[in-house]
């Protein structure tokens, strides 16, 4: 299997992990609306037509920026047009170009795609706006995964959310691929468009949330994997001052990575944030090979401008150009080392992840590169961490304690690539704010992904496998499941109101306690995720 398509396969697989199943589809006005339940509400735009479900309402499909197309591809979010009339927000605005399988009819999406959905609950609110007697509820902003190459908001439904927790939710789509991280000389730079798009929700956010009953002061940042990365940016990037009071990171921190050969020998180190100047030079680079090689800036820009956006979405581009940049306005360092000085915005934080994160990635290249015995997983780490690593991490991780190699070699890449930089995050952040960390345990959890099952690697709790009990997807959950479900719920919304989860859930600190959730009544308990998941020894690895 060559990088370039194996890659692809990854990117399909961390989309199928952060999405619905697309034949269940997002609720829409069609979905449990009686005629005449399309509540009006005005914005700074104009007004909107959503939907009434009963318990809830949604709005879906809400420009908050132009469409980036044209002369403004590769451009910052300019302001959206004002539209007279009532605007119908009962579906859906386009996706963001992506690699397949999302798209509407079929594989691609829209360049105009900078659209947000709004669900909201109806009736009184328990909070009350101090001295106005005006209702507002606390407002939390989702950035969807699928690793700035696929995914969509409106995949996720949150009326559990904002019903049970008395919230207004917002999900929102942003520029992905080489649409959203491009860089070239042209544009100064690397300009990071997917953050900006993000601050320009977050801007809308601030302008809106009052007129869906929401407190646009009293904002929480949430999202999974690259959403969780997106959440790192917005907690060092200037730009993101004063758009949100609290931040929830899941399975995407500041200091993520993965080692070289992981998952494929000729793959290197992988890391979310890079410097700019390795995006320009990538830009540089893709220009030429697309015959835009100009000794004039603006014409460079004009022939990149005039390719059909197809033309540009293919796996090696929209591969290439997924990596955020720092060194430039909106992020002026490398994320870790901003929170390891202390250079981020001092807000409330829940860091978490999942216990077998890397489970679900090394199970689509097992066939190809199996893990069978003992040697191949002592080469495998070698591979990875070099020759003097190997009797470290055997003996913290001996072949013989897992049902497997392959689950073994799991093991150690989670811990790496995952659990530990995310501890290692946390503790920086409290030195500064309250900072609470989990760990999603449930080796049961639904695979909702559509993925098969892999003889001697199951997925357990694989990265992404917590959204079930966070929104509503296709996922079968059980008596306790669900019980766990709403747990999770309730402490998440607790924390958007607040800031602080209820009081089982201990501060990290430097003990490094994790809330670990797991279904059953003594299935969420504290545990030392430092030393469960032997954080000491990474933290060396990765200085």
């Amino acid at each position: 299997m060559s990088r370039a398509r194996f890659a692809r396969r990854l990117s399909a697989v961390c989309c199928a992990l952060l999405l619905l199943a697309t034949a269940a589809g997002p609720v829409s006005a069609a979905a449990g609306a009686r005629a005449g339940d399309r509540p009006v509400v005005d914005t700074d735009r104009g007004p909107v037509r959503g939907t009434a479900h009963g318990t809830y309402r949604t709005f879906e499909g809400i420009p908050y920026a132009a469409p980036p197309t044209g002369p403004l591809r590769w451009r910052l979010p300019q302001p959206a047009a004002r539209w007279t009339g009532v605007r119908d927000a009962g579906a859906p605005g386009a996706r963001c170009m992506q690699l397949p399988p999302i798209g509407p009819g079929g594989p691609g999406g829209s360049e105009d795609c900078l659209y947000l959905n709004v669900t909201a609950p109806t009736g009184p609110t328990a909070a009350t706006d101090a001295g106005r007697g005006r209702q507002r509820r606390p407002v939390m902003v989702w950035f969807h995964g699928g690793g700035f190459a696929n995914g969509a908001g409106d995949l996720y439904r949150p009326q559990r959310l904002a019903v049970q927790g008395d919230a207004v939710v917002v999900t929102v789509n942003y520029r992905l691929g080489i649409f959203g991280l491009f860089g070239h000389p042209a544009l100064g730079g690397a300009p990071d468009f997917a953050i900006a798009d993000q601050q320009a929700a977050l801007r809308w956010v601030r302008s809106n949330a009052a007129r869906f009953g929401g407190n646009p002061s009293d904002v929480t940042l949430f999202g999974e994997s690259a959403g969780g990365l997106s959440v790192c940016a917005h907690l060092t990037s200037p730009a993101s001052g004063g758009l949100f009071q609290r931040a929830l990171l899941q399975s995407g921190s500041c200091s993520t990575t993965m080692p070289p050969r992981s998952l494929l020998p000729t793959l290197g180190r992988y890391e979310p944030f890079v410097p700019e100047q390795r995006t320009v030079a990538d830009g540089v680079a893709t220009a030429t090979g697309l015959g835009c090689d100009r000794p004039e800036p603006s014409a460079v820009l004009d022939c990149l401008r005039g390719k059909d956006a197809a033309t540009l979405t293919t796996p090696e581009l929209m591969q290439r150009f997924s990596l955020v940049s720092y060194g430039n306005h909106l992020l002026p360092e490398e994320p870790r080392a901003a929170l390891e000085g202390g250079r981020f915005h001092r807000v409330p934080v829940i860091e978490g992840v999942n216990r077998d994160e890397m489970r679900i990635f090394l199970a689509q290249g097992l066939a190809a590169f199996p893990i069978p015995d003992g040697a191949a997983y002592r080469a495998r780490v070698e591979q990875s961490f070099g020759a003097a690593a190997v009797p470290a991490v055997t003996s913290r991780y001996s072949v013989a304690a897992y049902p497997t190699p392959a689950l073994a070699w799991a093991a150690v890449l989670s811990d790496a690539s995952f659990i530990c930089p995310a501890l290692r995050d946390g503790r920086a952040l409290a030195r500064h704010v309250p900072v609470h960390a989990y760990r999603f345990s449930d080796r049961d959890a639904p695979n909702f992904t559509g993925l098969p099952e892999v003889e001697g690697l199951p997925y357990g709790a694989s990265h992404g496998f917590e959204l079930p009990y966070l929104f509503t997807m296709d996922a079968a959950l059980t008596g306790p499941q669900r019980a766990l479900s709403e747990r999770m719920t309730g402490y998440w919304t607790a924390f958007a109101r607040t800031g602080r989860p209820p009081a089982a859930w201990p501060p990290l600190g430097s003990a490094g306690s994790v809330l670990s959730f797991a279904p059953g009544s003594d299935g969420t308990h504290v545990v030392d995720g430092v030393a469960e998941h032997h954080c000491s020894f990474w933290d060396a690895q990765w200085p």
